[in-house]
């Protein structure tokens, strides 16, 4: 997975005073009646490389092949794990307490309440009659990057894993699993991308998680960004600010210079 000299900026529609209903617990969302736009320019380059040191860690040069077979062995207990609601179990898989599952319409899930609470808002975990069983295993294509950074490319059937792998005293586990849907690849995003909007956005702990409210209580839907391909170079953000009944929706542009 190499890292490309490209460049994201962001088009910032404020929120203003009067707000709307949300289905959101507690919260109201509001609504835009003015357009002050807020433009950042961050090059994803120097993004990737604060990604980068934040990802290197104490990672072998290479690895023998019962690290492989380990690394294989998180996918399947992964599968295993979601497909059974077994959420302890699933997010026992990640780093702590810095570990994260991302994909566009959950966000980045981060530590491991949040991450339980998200396995328990699964459909099959919250339909009583729903099937829970194992989810296939697709085959981890594992890769040590130079600076030892251990990623494995996970096929799946529209889409793929993008994951970063971490050995800790406990054995291997996912420091990040990305989940990018077709609809990502067509926009060709990379979770190198996500992490340099997520920067850009000032995704550093002051955004919200997001539940919906239902007659057997609250249902985790979101961290508090999500991410919605426009287009190849637009990526639209709604972002749920912490301690505020608001929410910005960003707009992100690729470009090649800022």
């Amino acid at each position: 997975m190499s890292l490309r000299t490209m460049s994201w900026r962001r088009q910032r529609l404020k929120p203003p005073l009067l707000r709307v209903p949300d289905n959101r617990c507690n919260l109201r969302e509001r609504v835009m009646v003015t357009h002050a736009l807020t433009r950042i320019m961050l090059a994803a380059s120097v993004i990737a490389s604060v990604t980068l040191a934040a990802q290197k860690g104490n990672q072998p040069a290479t690895l023998t092949d019962k690290d492989r077979a380990e690394i294989q062995g998180l996918s399947a207990a992964y599968a295993r794990a979601i497909g059974t609601c077994k959420a302890e179990e699933y997010a026992n898989l990640f780093e702590s307490p810095d570990g994260f599952y991302e994909s566009l319409n959950r966000g980045r899930v981060r530590g491991k309440a949040s991450i339980v609470a998200m396995v328990k808002s699964e459909r099959q975990c919250t339909q009583p009659n729903a099937g829970r069983s194992p989810r296939a295993v697709p085959t981890a294509i594992v890769d040590v990057s130079p600076d030892g950074v251990v990623t494995g490319r996970v096929p799946l059937d529209s889409g793929h894993y993008e994951d970063v792998y971490v050995k800790t005293s406990s054995g291997w586990r996912f420091r990040s699993r990305n989940n990018i849907p077709k609809k990502a690849e067509d926009a060709s995003l990379t979770y190198h991308d996500y992490a340099a909007i997520r920067e850009l956005a000032g995704d550093h702990g002051q955004y919200e998680d997001v539940y919906t409210k239902t007659a057997d209580g609250p249902i985790y839907r979101s961290s508090g960004l999500t991410l919605d391909p426009i287009s190849h170079d637009e990526v639209a953000g709604k972002v749920h600010l912490k301690d505020d009944d608001g929410r910005y929706d960003d707009v992100y542009t690729r470009t090649a210079n800022g």
